[in-house]
Protein backbone atom coordinates (compact mmCIF):
# COMPACT_ATOMS: atom_id res chain seq x y z
CA UNK A 1 0.00 0.00 0.00
CA UNK A 2 1.31 3.45 -0.96
CA UNK A 3 1.98 5.72 2.01
CA UNK A 4 1.52 9.40 1.32
CA UNK A 5 3.27 12.17 3.17
CA UNK A 6 1.05 14.57 5.14
CA UNK A 7 1.48 17.21 2.42
CA UNK A 8 0.60 14.79 -0.38
CA UNK A 9 -2.39 13.52 1.64
CA UNK A 10 -3.63 17.07 2.11
CA UNK A 11 -3.29 17.80 -1.61
CA UNK A 12 -5.17 14.62 -2.49
CA UNK A 13 -7.97 15.54 -0.09
CA UNK A 14 -8.24 19.04 -1.55
CA UNK A 15 -8.39 17.55 -5.05
CA UNK A 16 -11.18 15.16 -4.06
CA UNK A 17 -13.04 17.99 -2.37
CA UNK A 18 -13.11 19.83 -5.69
CA UNK A 19 -16.27 18.12 -6.98
CA UNK A 20 -16.10 19.37 -10.56
CA UNK A 21 -12.49 18.30 -10.95
CA UNK A 22 -12.98 14.96 -9.21
CA UNK A 23 -16.02 13.93 -11.27
CA UNK A 24 -14.43 15.30 -14.46
CA UNK A 25 -11.39 13.10 -13.84
CA UNK A 26 -13.56 10.01 -13.51
CA UNK A 27 -15.62 10.85 -16.60
CA UNK A 28 -12.57 11.66 -18.72
CA UNK A 29 -10.66 8.57 -17.54
CA UNK A 30 -13.64 6.28 -18.18
CA UNK A 31 -14.18 7.60 -21.71
CA UNK A 32 -10.48 7.44 -22.53
CA UNK A 33 -10.08 3.87 -21.26
CA UNK A 34 -13.11 2.79 -23.28
CA UNK A 35 -11.75 4.38 -26.47
CA UNK A 36 -8.41 2.61 -25.98
CA UNK A 37 -10.29 -0.54 -27.03
CA UNK A 38 -11.92 1.14 -30.02
CA UNK A 39 -11.15 -1.79 -32.33
CA UNK A 40 -13.26 -4.03 -30.10
CA UNK A 41 -16.13 -1.53 -29.94
CA UNK A 42 -16.37 -0.15 -33.48
CA UNK A 43 -15.04 -2.31 -36.29
CA UNK A 44 -16.18 -3.81 -39.56
CA UNK A 45 -14.41 -7.04 -38.64
CA UNK A 46 -16.01 -9.62 -36.34
CA UNK A 47 -14.61 -10.11 -32.86
CA UNK A 48 -14.84 -13.90 -33.05
CA UNK A 49 -15.81 -16.49 -35.62
CA UNK A 50 -16.52 -20.14 -34.83
CA UNK A 51 -16.50 -22.16 -38.04
CA UNK A 52 -16.33 -25.95 -38.35
CA UNK A 53 -14.99 -26.36 -34.83
CA UNK A 54 -12.23 -23.75 -35.21
CA UNK A 55 -11.98 -20.28 -33.71
CA UNK A 56 -10.94 -17.19 -35.67
CA UNK A 57 -10.20 -13.69 -34.32
CA UNK A 58 -10.53 -11.35 -37.32
CA UNK A 59 -10.26 -8.24 -35.15
CA UNK A 60 -6.63 -9.16 -34.43
CA UNK A 61 -5.55 -11.32 -37.37
CA UNK A 62 -6.03 -11.39 -41.13
CA UNK A 63 -7.58 -14.46 -42.77
CA UNK A 64 -8.08 -15.35 -46.42
CA UNK A 65 -11.56 -16.13 -47.69
CA UNK A 66 -10.65 -19.68 -48.68
CA UNK A 67 -10.22 -20.46 -44.97
CA UNK A 68 -14.02 -20.56 -44.90
CA UNK A 69 -14.54 -22.83 -47.88
CA UNK A 70 -13.02 -23.79 -51.24
CA UNK A 71 -15.61 -21.68 -53.10
CA UNK A 72 -13.87 -18.46 -52.09
CA UNK A 73 -10.75 -16.81 -53.45
CA UNK A 74 -7.38 -16.86 -51.58
CA UNK A 75 -7.65 -13.14 -50.88
CA UNK A 76 -8.20 -11.24 -47.65
CA UNK A 77 -11.64 -11.93 -46.27
CA UNK A 78 -14.30 -9.28 -46.85
CA UNK A 79 -16.69 -9.64 -43.93
CA UNK A 80 -19.27 -7.41 -45.59
CA UNK A 81 -19.78 -10.07 -48.27
CA UNK A 82 -23.24 -11.63 -47.71
CA UNK A 83 -22.18 -14.94 -49.27
CA UNK A 84 -19.26 -15.24 -46.85
CA UNK A 85 -21.47 -14.41 -43.87
CA UNK A 86 -24.09 -16.99 -44.88
CA UNK A 87 -21.41 -19.66 -45.37
CA UNK A 88 -19.95 -19.05 -41.92
CA UNK A 89 -23.34 -18.95 -40.18
CA UNK A 90 -24.35 -22.28 -41.75
CA UNK A 91 -21.66 -24.14 -39.82
CA UNK A 92 -20.81 -21.71 -37.04
CA UNK A 93 -21.54 -18.25 -35.69
CA UNK A 94 -20.13 -14.72 -35.69
CA UNK A 95 -19.75 -12.28 -32.81
CA UNK A 96 -19.74 -8.67 -33.99
CA UNK A 97 -18.64 -5.50 -32.15
CA UNK A 98 -21.32 -3.22 -30.73
CA UNK A 99 -20.84 -0.90 -33.70
CA UNK A 100 -20.08 -2.85 -36.91
CA UNK A 101 -18.20 0.02 -38.57
CA UNK A 102 -14.57 1.06 -38.65
CA UNK A 103 -13.75 4.75 -38.85
CA UNK A 104 -13.20 4.46 -42.62
CA UNK A 105 -16.03 2.04 -43.39
CA UNK A 106 -18.41 3.23 -46.11
CA UNK A 107 -21.94 2.53 -44.91
CA UNK A 108 -23.95 0.99 -47.74
CA UNK A 109 -27.69 0.91 -48.46
CA UNK A 110 -28.49 4.12 -46.57
CA UNK A 111 -32.11 5.24 -46.40
CA UNK A 112 -31.03 8.83 -47.11
CA UNK A 113 -28.21 10.26 -49.23
CA UNK A 114 -25.03 11.03 -47.31
CA UNK A 115 -24.75 12.75 -44.93
CA UNK A 116 -27.56 10.62 -43.48
CA UNK A 117 -29.34 11.69 -40.27
CA UNK A 118 -29.07 9.73 -37.00
CA UNK A 119 -30.87 6.39 -36.90
CA UNK A 120 -30.79 3.12 -34.99
CA UNK A 121 -28.26 1.88 -37.51
CA UNK A 122 -26.06 4.99 -37.22
CA UNK A 123 -26.74 6.64 -33.83
CA UNK A 124 -24.95 9.88 -34.78
CA UNK A 125 -25.63 9.69 -38.49
CA UNK A 126 -23.04 9.60 -41.25
CA UNK A 127 -20.78 12.25 -42.77
CA UNK A 128 -20.76 13.35 -46.40
CA UNK A 129 -18.65 10.32 -47.35
CA UNK A 130 -21.15 7.88 -45.77
CA UNK A 131 -18.87 7.02 -42.85
CA UNK A 132 -20.37 6.39 -39.43
CA UNK A 133 -19.92 9.48 -37.25
CA UNK A 134 -19.96 7.61 -33.92
CA UNK A 135 -17.13 5.32 -35.05
CA UNK A 136 -15.08 8.32 -36.16
CA UNK A 137 -15.73 10.08 -32.85
CA UNK A 138 -14.51 7.05 -30.88
CA UNK A 139 -11.28 6.76 -32.88
CA UNK A 140 -10.86 10.54 -33.17
CA UNK A 141 -11.16 11.06 -29.41
CA UNK A 142 -8.51 8.41 -28.78
CA UNK A 143 -5.99 9.77 -31.26
CA UNK A 144 -6.56 13.35 -30.07
CA UNK A 145 -5.99 12.49 -26.41
CA UNK A 146 -2.98 10.26 -27.16
CA UNK A 147 -1.49 13.06 -29.26
CA UNK A 148 -2.15 15.51 -26.42
CA UNK A 149 -0.61 13.22 -23.79
CA UNK A 150 2.49 12.57 -25.91
CA UNK A 151 3.01 16.23 -26.81
CA UNK A 152 2.44 17.32 -23.20
CA UNK A 153 4.88 14.75 -21.80
CA UNK A 154 7.67 15.49 -24.29
CA UNK A 155 7.26 19.27 -24.17
CA UNK A 156 7.21 19.16 -20.37
CA UNK A 157 10.42 17.13 -20.30
CA UNK A 158 12.22 19.51 -22.67
CA UNK A 159 10.77 22.58 -20.97
CA UNK A 160 11.81 21.43 -17.50
CA UNK A 161 15.38 20.66 -18.61
CA UNK A 162 15.73 23.93 -20.54
CA UNK A 163 14.21 26.02 -17.76
CA UNK A 164 16.32 24.30 -15.11
CA UNK A 165 19.56 25.03 -16.99
CA UNK A 166 18.56 28.65 -17.54
CA UNK A 167 17.50 29.34 -14.00
CA UNK A 168 20.27 27.44 -12.25
CA UNK A 169 23.24 28.87 -14.13
CA UNK A 170 21.86 32.31 -15.03
CA UNK A 171 24.32 34.79 -16.47
CA UNK A 172 25.21 34.54 -20.14
CA UNK A 173 23.56 31.12 -20.49
CA UNK A 174 20.26 32.56 -19.35
CA UNK A 175 20.72 35.70 -21.46
CA UNK A 176 21.44 33.90 -24.73
CA UNK A 177 18.73 31.29 -24.04
CA UNK A 178 16.13 34.01 -23.47
CA UNK A 179 17.09 35.81 -26.68
CA UNK A 180 16.86 32.51 -28.58
CA UNK A 181 13.41 31.82 -27.13
CA UNK A 182 12.22 35.30 -28.06
CA UNK A 183 13.30 34.82 -31.66
CA UNK A 184 12.09 31.23 -31.90
CA UNK A 185 8.67 31.98 -30.37
CA UNK A 186 8.18 34.73 -32.97
CA UNK A 187 8.40 32.26 -35.86
CA UNK A 188 5.08 31.93 -37.78
CA UNK A 189 4.14 28.36 -36.93
CA UNK A 190 1.20 28.10 -39.33
CA UNK A 191 3.22 29.32 -42.30
CA UNK A 192 6.03 26.93 -41.46
CA UNK A 193 3.52 24.09 -41.25
CA UNK A 194 2.07 25.03 -44.65
CA UNK A 195 5.56 24.95 -46.14
CA UNK A 196 6.27 21.63 -44.42
CA UNK A 197 2.99 20.17 -45.68
CA UNK A 198 3.88 21.13 -49.25
CA UNK A 199 7.14 19.17 -49.06
CA UNK A 200 6.21 16.06 -47.06
CA UNK A 201 2.98 14.32 -46.12
CA UNK A 202 2.00 15.19 -42.53
CA UNK A 203 1.59 12.29 -40.10
CA UNK A 204 1.15 11.77 -36.38
CA UNK A 205 4.92 11.70 -35.77
CA UNK A 206 5.72 14.66 -38.04
CA UNK A 207 3.06 16.86 -36.45
CA UNK A 208 4.25 15.81 -33.01
CA UNK A 209 7.87 16.76 -33.75
CA UNK A 210 6.88 20.04 -35.40
CA UNK A 211 4.63 21.20 -32.55
CA UNK A 212 7.20 20.00 -30.02
CA UNK A 213 9.67 22.52 -31.45
CA UNK A 214 7.52 25.36 -30.10
CA UNK A 215 5.38 23.95 -27.26
CA UNK A 216 8.16 23.59 -24.67
CA UNK A 217 8.91 27.29 -24.27
CA UNK A 218 5.95 28.28 -22.06
CA UNK A 219 6.80 25.68 -19.42
CA UNK A 220 10.50 26.51 -19.64
CA UNK A 221 9.74 30.08 -18.54
CA UNK A 222 7.86 28.84 -15.46
CA UNK A 223 10.62 26.42 -14.45
CA UNK A 224 13.27 29.08 -15.09
CA UNK A 225 11.55 31.47 -12.68
CA UNK A 226 11.36 28.79 -9.99
CA UNK A 227 15.04 27.90 -10.37
CA UNK A 228 16.09 31.55 -10.30
CA UNK A 229 14.25 31.89 -7.02
CA UNK A 230 15.42 28.62 -5.52
CA UNK A 231 19.10 28.57 -6.45
CA UNK A 232 20.01 31.09 -3.74
CA UNK A 233 18.08 29.44 -0.90
CA UNK A 234 20.03 28.17 2.09
CA UNK A 235 19.46 24.45 1.54
CA UNK A 236 20.74 24.76 -2.04
CA UNK A 237 23.86 26.59 -0.91
CA UNK A 238 24.40 23.93 1.74
CA UNK A 239 24.09 21.16 -0.83
CA UNK A 240 26.63 22.82 -3.10
CA UNK A 241 28.98 23.40 -0.15
CA UNK A 242 28.83 19.66 0.60
CA UNK A 243 30.22 18.99 -2.88
CA UNK A 244 27.09 17.73 -4.65
CA UNK A 245 27.17 17.99 -8.42
CA UNK A 246 25.13 20.58 -10.27
CA UNK A 247 22.85 17.89 -11.73
CA UNK A 248 22.17 16.46 -8.28
CA UNK A 249 21.39 19.88 -6.82
CA UNK A 250 19.15 20.78 -9.76
CA UNK A 251 17.06 17.64 -9.96
CA UNK A 252 17.13 16.36 -6.37
CA UNK A 253 16.78 19.59 -4.42
CA UNK A 254 15.37 22.41 -6.55
CA UNK A 255 13.22 20.53 -9.07
CA UNK A 256 10.79 18.95 -6.52
CA UNK A 257 9.83 22.44 -5.36
CA UNK A 258 9.65 23.75 -8.92
CA UNK A 259 7.33 20.90 -9.91
CA UNK A 260 4.57 22.38 -7.80
CA UNK A 261 4.18 25.23 -10.27
CA UNK A 262 4.85 22.93 -13.22
CA UNK A 263 2.21 20.31 -12.43
CA UNK A 264 -0.54 22.90 -12.25
CA UNK A 265 0.08 23.74 -15.91
CA UNK A 266 -0.05 20.18 -17.25
CA UNK A 267 -3.86 19.77 -17.61
CA UNK A 268 -4.08 23.12 -19.36
CA UNK A 269 -1.15 22.15 -21.61
CA UNK A 270 -2.98 18.91 -22.45
CA UNK A 271 -6.16 20.77 -23.37
CA UNK A 272 -4.23 23.18 -25.59
CA UNK A 273 -2.47 20.24 -27.31
CA UNK A 274 -5.84 18.64 -28.11
CA UNK A 275 -7.23 21.92 -29.44
CA UNK A 276 -4.11 22.57 -31.56
CA UNK A 277 -4.46 19.21 -33.32
CA UNK A 278 -8.17 19.84 -33.88
CA UNK A 279 -7.41 23.31 -35.30
CA UNK A 280 -4.80 21.95 -37.72
CA UNK A 281 -7.14 19.19 -38.88
CA UNK A 282 -9.91 21.76 -39.38
CA UNK A 283 -7.61 23.87 -41.56
CA UNK A 284 -6.42 20.82 -43.50
CA UNK A 285 -2.83 20.83 -42.24
CA UNK A 286 -3.17 18.08 -39.66
CA UNK A 287 -3.40 14.31 -39.97
CA UNK A 288 -3.56 12.67 -43.41
CA UNK A 289 -6.95 12.84 -45.19
CA UNK A 290 -9.33 10.14 -44.02
CA UNK A 291 -7.84 9.91 -40.53
CA UNK A 292 -10.34 10.03 -37.65
CA UNK A 293 -10.17 13.52 -36.26
CA UNK A 294 -12.32 15.85 -34.18
CA UNK A 295 -11.10 18.79 -36.23
CA UNK A 296 -12.11 17.07 -39.46
CA UNK A 297 -15.57 16.54 -37.94
CA UNK A 298 -15.79 20.29 -37.24
CA UNK A 299 -14.91 20.90 -40.89
CA UNK A 300 -17.63 18.45 -41.93
CA UNK A 301 -20.16 20.41 -39.87
CA UNK A 302 -19.08 23.69 -41.49
CA UNK A 303 -19.29 22.27 -45.00
CA UNK A 304 -22.66 20.56 -44.43
CA UNK A 305 -24.91 23.08 -42.72
CA UNK A 306 -27.91 21.09 -43.93
CA UNK A 307 -26.74 18.28 -41.62
CA UNK A 308 -26.76 19.92 -38.16
CA UNK A 309 -25.96 16.67 -36.35
CA UNK A 310 -22.37 16.90 -37.62
CA UNK A 311 -21.74 20.33 -36.13
CA UNK A 312 -23.59 19.52 -32.91
CA UNK A 313 -21.61 16.29 -32.43
CA UNK A 314 -18.31 18.08 -33.05
CA UNK A 315 -19.21 20.87 -30.62
CA UNK A 316 -20.35 18.51 -27.86
CA UNK A 317 -17.37 16.15 -28.14
CA UNK A 318 -14.63 18.75 -28.53
CA UNK A 319 -16.19 21.23 -26.13
CA UNK A 320 -16.92 18.53 -23.57
CA UNK A 321 -13.37 17.18 -23.76
CA UNK A 322 -11.80 20.59 -23.23
CA UNK A 323 -14.25 21.40 -20.41
CA UNK A 324 -13.36 18.20 -18.56
CA UNK A 325 -9.65 18.94 -18.90
CA UNK A 326 -10.11 22.52 -17.67
CA UNK A 327 -12.06 21.32 -14.62
CA UNK A 328 -9.34 18.76 -13.85
CA UNK A 329 -6.73 21.50 -14.22
CA UNK A 330 -8.59 23.74 -11.77
CA UNK A 331 -8.71 20.93 -9.22
CA UNK A 332 -4.97 20.24 -9.63
CA UNK A 333 -4.19 23.93 -9.26
CA UNK A 334 -6.26 24.20 -6.08
CA UNK A 335 -4.67 21.08 -4.60
CA UNK A 336 -1.21 22.66 -4.86
CA UNK A 337 -2.38 26.02 -3.51
CA UNK A 338 -1.30 26.26 0.18
CA UNK A 339 -4.05 28.79 0.81
CA UNK A 340 -6.78 26.28 -0.01
CA UNK A 341 -8.36 24.55 2.97
CA UNK A 342 -10.84 21.71 3.21
CA UNK A 343 -14.38 22.89 3.73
Amino acid sequence: MIRLSPLARRRWQVFRAHKRGWYSLWIFTTIFVITLFAEFIANDRPLLIHYRGQWYVPVLFDYSEDAFGPDFMPTEADYSDPDLIRTIEKEGFIIWPLLPYHYDTIVKNLDHPAPAPPSWRNPLGTDDQARDVLARVIYGFRISVLFGFTLTALSSLIGIIAGAIQGFYGGLIDLFFQRFMEVWSGMPQLYLLIILGSMIKPSFAILLVFLLLFSWMHLASVVRAEFLRGRNLDYVRAARALGLSDVSVMFRHILPNALVATLTYLPFTLSSSVSVLASLDFLGFGLPPGSPSLGELVSQGKNNLQAPWLGITAFVVLGGTLTLLIFIGEAVRDSFDPRKTLT
